[in-house]
C-alpha cells in the first residue's frame, strides 16, 4: 500500500469519521524520498484550520532549531512530518488534549515502511518519546533530552518548541548550547546525503 492509499485508509477509518465528515484531512507529510522524519504530538487548532503542519510560532522555532528553510521543512522529499495523531484532539483544561493512544501504533509503521530513506527520527515531546523509546527513556523528559545523543543513530529526542517552554529553556541552558548545535549538524548531514 502506498502513502496515498494509507492516507485514504486513515480518512475512512471509523475512529476518524467525525473529522472526515467535517472535511478535515489527516495532517501529515510523507514521501518515499523523505530523508528525515519529525514526530511530534498532534496538530493544533491553527494547523488544523490552515491544513499546514506546524503553522504557528512553535513551527517557526522548530525550523530555526533544525537550521532548515521553510522550503526544506515543507518538502516531503526532504522532511516527513508525522505527529502522534494526525488530527487536532481538542482543548483540555491546561492546553490541547493528548493524542489518541492507539493512533500512532496503527498508522506510523505503515507509513514508515513506505519511507526507506529515513536517516533520522526527531522525537518532539513526551508522547513521541514514550512511544518510540519506551523503557529506554531516562526518568523524565529533561534527562531524556539531555541524553539525546545516546539514542543515535535512529532517534534524537528534543523538547517541544512551544513559546510556553521558555522557562524550561532558561532553566536548561545546555539545550541551546549543546543539544541544538548537535541536532543542526545531524539534520544537515542527513539532508545532504
Amino acid at each position: 500500500m502506498g502513502i496515498q492509499q494509507i492516507r485514504e485508509a486513515i480518512r475512512a477509518h471509523p475512529a476518524n469519521v467525525s473529522y472526515t465528515e467535517r472535511g478535515i484531512a489527516p495532517l501529515f507529510t510523507a514521501s518515499r524520498r523523505s530523508k528525515l522524519v519529525i514526530i511530534g504530538q498532534a496538530p493544533g487548532s491553527r494547523a488544523e484550520a490552515s491544513g499546514i503542519p506546524w503553522d504557528d510560532k512553535s513551527g517557526e522555532t522548530l525550523r530555526e532549531w533544525l537550521g532548515v528553510s521553510d522550503e526544506q521543512f515543507y518538502d516531503p522529499d526532504v522532511i516527513s512530518l508525522l505527529p502522534m495523531d494526525f488530527y487536532f484532539p481538542g482543548k483540555g483544561k491546561t492546553g490541547d488534549l493528548p493524542p489518541r493512544k492507539d493512533f500512532a501504533p496503527l498508522w506510523h509503521p505503515q507509513l514508515l515502511a513506505e519511507m526507506p530513506n529515513i536517516g533520522l527520527r526527531i522525537l518532539i515531546g513526551a508522547y513521541a518519546q514514550a512511544h518510540y523509546l519506551g523503557d529506554r527513556q531516562e526518568r523524565n523528559l529533561t534527562e531524556t533530552v539531555r541524553s539525546a545523543t545516546s539514542y543515535l543513530p535512529d532517534f534524537f529526542p528534543i523538547v517541544h518548541p512551544s513559546p510556553l517552554n521558555f522557562r524550561w529553556q532558561k532553566k536548561n541552558p545546555w539545550f541551546a548550547e549543546e543539544v541544538l548545535p548537535r541536532m543542526r549538524s545531524l539534520v544537515a548531514e542527513v539532508i545532504d546525503r
